[in-house]
């Protein structure tokens, strides 16, 4: 892995990346790491692609952030550091509220948004926020949460493997994440990302509901929204065929490929 503004990051660019596409960022929800996307990053062939762990996750050091501003301005610090203005901005979860408040604070440096698992708000439930601090509560609590992720669909092995990333991460930082997602808040301003955006959900989603994705298509000046069937919160996971597929299609319509011989 490689290193920008202390966020660990992992590169895959293909010979046949689009040159004029800009590269793709995709940043993971509360809890998670870069493995959040290895079975979804797999179907992204030709696309250039940084997959990153946030501060305080997977191999980035430091701590987790307060707030989704704080998030947002460490990854326009890491846009910055590589030099890639602007970029395509892919959110899971929490990571998709960090792509929002991103394409709000940062305007000059995103040209389109996919928002997977989002909502303009992203409150948690309060026993959650309460039970993820208790070290005799943690390990409980995060498979609750874990289960809650998912569709009944989801195969055993990946359930454990989930889960397991989630415990890693540690309470301290799964609880500044989901204190930071109940503090999120851009309702009110969606109005101004003009930008295409790419809104995915799963119809059995039970932590951010589809009902807040049809609020981000129906209050996002220039969205589109798909509902996936059958498909929980962490839709890269269980559908990340249907999910990669979503994404190529809306990128080919946003940055098309230049014509052969150009």
């Amino acid at each position: 892995m490689h290193s920008a503004n202390g966020i660990h990051y992992l590169l895959h660019q293909p010979k046949d990346a689009n040159p004029s596409r800009p590269p793709l960022i995709l940043i993971h929800g509360a809890g998670g790491s870069f493995l959040s996307w290895h079975p979804y990053l797999r179907r992204l062939q030709g696309e250039t692609v940084y997959t990153l762990d946030l501060p305080g996750h997977g191999e980035s050091k430091g701590e987790g952030r307060q707030t989704i501003e704080a998030y947002a301005d460490d990854i326009a610090a890491f846009l910055d550091e590589l030099h890639i203005v602007p970029a395509i901005i892919v959110g899971l979860s929490m990571g998709s509220g960090i792509a929002l408040t991103l394409a709000l604070n940062f305007p000059h440096k995103v040209k389109a948004l996919a928002l997977l698992g989002s909502g303009a708000k992203l409150r948690v439930a309060p026993t959650i926020l309460e039970n993820i601090g208790k070290p005799e509560l943690f390990a409980e609590t995060v498979a609750q949460i874990n289960n809650a992720c998912f569709s009944k669909n989801i195969p055993n092995d990946l359930l454990v493997l989930s889960e397991k990333n989630m415990l890693a991460a540690g309470a301290r930082v799964l609880q500044q994440d989901f204190r930071a997602c109940d503090r999120f808040d851009v309702t009110t301003q969606l109005s101004q990302i003009k930008i295409p955006t790419l809104v995915l959900c799963g119809a059995e989603d039970k932590m951010t509901p589809p009902k807040h994705s049809q609020y981000l298509k129906d209050n996002l000046p220039n969205a589109r929204l798909h509902l996936l069937e059958k498909t929980g919160h962490i839709l890269t996971l269980e559908q990340p065929e249907t999910a990669a597929k979503h994404l190529k299609h809306f990128l080919d319509e946003v940055t098309p490929r230049p014509p052969a011989g150009h």
